[in-house]
C-alpha cells in the first residue's frame, strides 16, 4: 500500500507542540502520526527545512543527456534493435545501459517498437 502525504496543517501542529516542549514521541501520539515521521519533521525543521519535500520526482536517467543521439539512432534506421542502441550508447558516448532500461526509458518518452505488419520504431503522441 503507497502511502498518503500528510497535511502541512499536521505538520505544522507537530511542529509547534515540540515548540512547546512536547517530545516527539508525545507529538506522535497525539497528533496520530508515526514516531519516525515527526522525529524527521521535528529535525528537519531544526535545519530551517518547513516544508516537506516533493513527491514523485524521478531521477534523472543518464541517457537524459543523450536523447537526440538515440533520435538520431531510430531516424537513422527505423528498426534498429534495443541491443544496437545500448552498444552504440556504450561505444560512442561512454554511456552503460541495459537493455530493458534503454526500453524503458524510450517508453517513458513515448517510443513504442512496433512488432507487425512493418517492424520499427514510432512516437506516439504520450510524454512523461
Amino acid at each position: 500500500m503507497i502511502g498518503q502525504a500528510l497535511s502541512d496543517d499536521l505538520r505544522i501542529r507537530i511542529l509547534k507542540a515540540s515548540a512547546a516542549g512536547m517530545s516527539a514521541r508525545q507529538a506522535a501520539a497525539r497528533f496520530g502520526v508515526g514516531i519516525s515521521t515527526a522525529i524527521r519533521w521535528i529535525a528537519r525543521a531544526k535545519e530551517g527545512e518547513l516544508t516537506p519535500w516533493p513527491q514523485g520526482w524521478r531521477r534523472p536517467s543518464a541517457v537524459d543527456a543523450h536523447e537526440e543521439f538515440v533520435v538520431a539512432l531510430i531516424e537513422e534506421r527505423k528498426d534498429v534493435t534495443l541491443d544496437e542502441m545500448a552498444q552504440r550508447l556504450s561505444v560512442e558516448r561512454q554511456v552503460k545501459i541495459s537493455r530493458s532500461a534503454l526500453g524503458a526509458w524510450l517508453r517513458g518518452r513515448g517510443w513504442t517498437f512496433k512488432k507487425r505488419p512493418h517492424t520499427h520504431w514510432s512516437k506516439t503522441g504520450r510524454i512523461s
